[in-house]
């Protein structure tokens, strides 16, 4: 018989057997609430090879694409195959640095005589605690914090990978899919994902769910808007806005907020706590960067400074208190992980540093787990290592006529001149949408107070590789600063400080936002960003304004 593998396991494969059998077995958890009958559509796994030794797809399997299966229905039927699946709840590594800004506690939700009351209206007797969830989420992967609304303590922080990924690596992906015959299956499967981490928060903390009362979402308006169960068909094409953006300028609403109670939601907390979605800036710059923004404390800025939120979908933001401009950087997934062969996210067992010495390559993986593939941070090492040295030149193309650099060690990692290619397109987005909102603003980078890098993957991110390679602007250091999951906190701010909340709501409205594709140099700047060059420190000061 052949084996299955999950990871560094390998167990016998046994004709009628499920994955979900093999799971049981490895003790691997499995979000499941219909008892294996296929029904509820959380047992999502993705089978990395093998799949034709399986069972072909059930009914219940309609939705899922390529090699994604229910473990619960995925049943071995080749003995003699090999057979490997990965769960779709992997665990990024948990960024607990972040910049934290200090604001009275004066939630919405709190604590009046003996009842629990929203913004005046009474939700329950108190029963000893009131707490809420401030959730970031991203393409990729999904943060929360469990936090105490009578201290502001955040009690715990947890992350998953986003479940939806069977729809697609990234957002425009996802708008098709639930465009087509399964709308719906990606916001079951983030309520369902939610309601899963929101147990094991629960079980960790000791907090009954029901004395959570209250829930802020932040994401891009097609996360947001999915995880409400809004049709996000109108992201997708122009002018790339969600529908509550449309509402607001046909005057059928005040705002972008979304306010849900949780039992219209499905989500686990007490049925009548208030589900609030932050505001949006404008088409693709959503909630999030709304989040980043109050988090760093660009409301109170006199100084300019650039925000760049690094992700699948990059934003940016140039400017201070007194005004600022926006856009978003359509990157995908490739310093994510996606579309590149090795690639994978920041997860044990990821390569995220590389150096090149001397004809030898060392390499560090995150939580020294024996290498799977390599994520962004590791990327922008290996591209600036590979240039430093000249094993590559500044169009991407290998020294020699190579079509791939292998990295050793038994996995065989290699990065391949396709990848070299997709990693300069997504390098080219992150590019442009950077020169575009500086030159719009009028300033060059040499004249920013502060680059702010938000996102997980910019955390880990060597800032000197991102700049020899054009991935940011080149700056002291001392004016890099490195804020971590700021969506995250800027979500907790909104959860415990009402002023703020106000606040944020007040000044999204004055963001200008900038739609690259209508720029008319637009290709030209993308053509000069796939180059693997450092960016200009100073705009040519005949095409700024």
């Amino acid at each position: 018989m052949s084996p299955l593998h999950y990871g560094d396991h390998e167990l016998d494969l046994v004709p009628g057997r499920t994955i979900f059998d093999y799971a049981d077995d490895l003790q691997v958890r499995v979000p499941t609430s219909c008892r294996r009958s296929g029904e509820c559509h959380e047992c999502i796994v993705q089978i990395v090879r093998g799949g034709e030794a399986l069972t072909s797809a059930t009914e219940a399997e309609e939705f899922l694409r390529e090699d994604y299966r229910l473990a619960c229905q995925a049943r071995v039927l080749d003995a003699d195959a090999t057979i490997e699946f990965a769960l779709l709840r992997r665990r990024p590594r948990i960024l607990t640095q972040t910049v934290r800004r200090h604001a009275p506690i004066e939630p919405l939700t709190r604590l009046a005589g003996k009842n629990v009351v929203f913004d005046g209206n009474t939700v329950d007797s108190y029963r000893g605690g009131i707490y809420g969830l401030a959730v970031d989420l991203g393409t990729t992967t999904i943060a929360l914090n469990l936090v105490d609304l009578e201290s502001g303590a955040v009690l715990h922080t947890a992350s998953f990978e986003n479940p939806q990924r069977f729809g697609g690596s990234d957002i425009m992906r996802r708008i098709s899919y639930d465009g087509g015959p399964y709308r719906g299956e990606l916001h079951n499967s983030m309520i369902a994902g939610l309601n899963y981490e929101i147990r094991e928060l629960s079980r960790m903390a000791g907090v009954p769910r029901r004395q959570i009362y209250e829930v802020v979402m932040v994401g891009n308006a097609a996360m947001r808007d999915l995880c409400f169960g809004l049709d996000i068909q109108s992201i997708g094409e122009r002018p790339y806005q969600s529908i509550t953006q449309l509402e607001m300028e046909r005057g059928e609403r005040s705002d972008t907020v979304l306010n849900f109670q949780a039992r219209d939601l499905g989500l686990r907390v007490h049925p009548d706590a208030n589900i609030y979605g932050g505001p949006l800036i404008g088409c693709h710059v959503g909630a999030d960067v709304a989040a980043d923004l109050l988090a760093v404390g660009m409301d109170e800025e006199e100084d300019v400074v650039m925000l760049v939120d690094v992700g699948t979908n990059t934003e940016v933001v140039v400017g201070n208190r007194h005004g600022m401009m926006a856009a978003s950087c359509p990157a995908g997934p490739a310093f994510e992980g996606g579309e590149i062969t090795f690639g994978m996210p920041g997860y044990e067992g990821a390569i995220e540093s590389v150096e090149l010495r001397n004809g030898e390559v060392t390499w560090r993986t995150i939580g020294g787990a024996t290498p799977e593939g390599i994520c962004g941070s590791g990327l922008i090492d290996l591209l600036a290592e590979l240039l430093r040295v000249e094993d590559m030149n500044y169009l991407g193309v290998l020294a020699g006529g190579l079509d791939r650099f292998t990295i050793p060690g038994e996995r065989g990692i290699f990065l391949s001149r396709a990848d070299i290619s997709a990693l300069a397109q997504a390098k080219a987005a992150n590019y442009s949408g950077q020169w575009i909102v500086l030159r719009k603003y009028g300033i060059s980078p040499v004249r920013l107070k502060r680059l702010y890098l938000a996102g997980g993957f910019a955390n880990y991110v060597n800032v000197d590789n991102a700049m020899s390679i054009g991935f940011i602007p080149p700056l002291p250091q001392g004016r890099v600063a490195k804020v971590g999951n700021s969506a995250l906190e800027g979500a907790t701010l909104m959860l415990t400080s009402r002023t703020l909340r106000r606040r944020i709501e007040e000044m999204v409205r004055r963001i200008e936002h900038i739609e690259l594709e209508t720029t008319e140099d637009f290709f030209d700047i993308f053509v000069e960003g796939c180059l693997f060059q450092a960016m200009p420190a100073v705009l040519d000061s005949s095409s700024m304004g």
